[in-house]
């Protein structure tokens, strides 16, 4: 099989990883929302999930339409950071148990989780969006998809923590009060 042929089955399991987060994000908004769990700042999940569609979609579209090359002192590097990015995404999914969504979602009562990545960093699952959204287009070098998503996304980004900041403040002001 080809590198074009191994990188669109590299992007289908991507893909595939997605949908399984989606199912994760899904039973989990559930449970908060039965535990008096509030959604906040909302406004900006469809653009988020437009731009990881885009990810997606642009990495393809550069490989197949515009024959961007697999150079392998590159390609082999951003496969195994794009591995590692996707350990740490679902290393945060386990810290985070039933807290873990794709929106921001807060169950009042709640601690502050402090454990696993998250003794660490503050964000770690955005470490790791930031990580794949460079190397996963450079596996095969597809150098425009992986400038457009950071950028992007560092713009997403902004507006997303300024969201869950606001939400993780109002949680911690709950609790104080109780």
């Amino acid at each position: 099989m080809s590198s074009v042929g191994w990188y669109t089955l590299l992007i289908a399991a991507v893909g595939f990883e997605r949908v399984a987060e989606l199912m994760v994000s899904r039973r989990n908004i559930r449970w908060a929302l039965a535990r008096g769990g509030v959604e906040s700042g909302g406004s900006h999940y469809p653009a988020m999930v437009l731009l990881h569609v885009g990810l997606l979609v642009g990495c393809l579209i550069e490989v197949w339409v515009f024959k961007a090359p697999f150079i392998p002192w590159l390609g082999w590097p951003m496969l195994g950071l794009v591995i590692a990015a996707q350990s740490l995404r679902w290393w945060c999914i386990r810290t985070l148990g039933h807290h873990w969504n794709t929106k921001v979602v807060v169950v009042p009562g709640s601690p502050l989780v402090t454990t696993g990545p998250y003794a660490h960093f503050r964000h770690p699952n955005y470490a790791a969006v930031v990580i794949e959204g460079v190397a996963l287009p450079m596996v095969h070098t597809a150098w425009v998809t992986a400038a457009a998503f950071t950028i992007a996304n560092g713009i997403l980004l902004r507006v997303r923590l300024r969201s869950e900041e606001a939400a993780l403040a109002e949680l911690a002001e709950l609790a104080e009060l109780t």
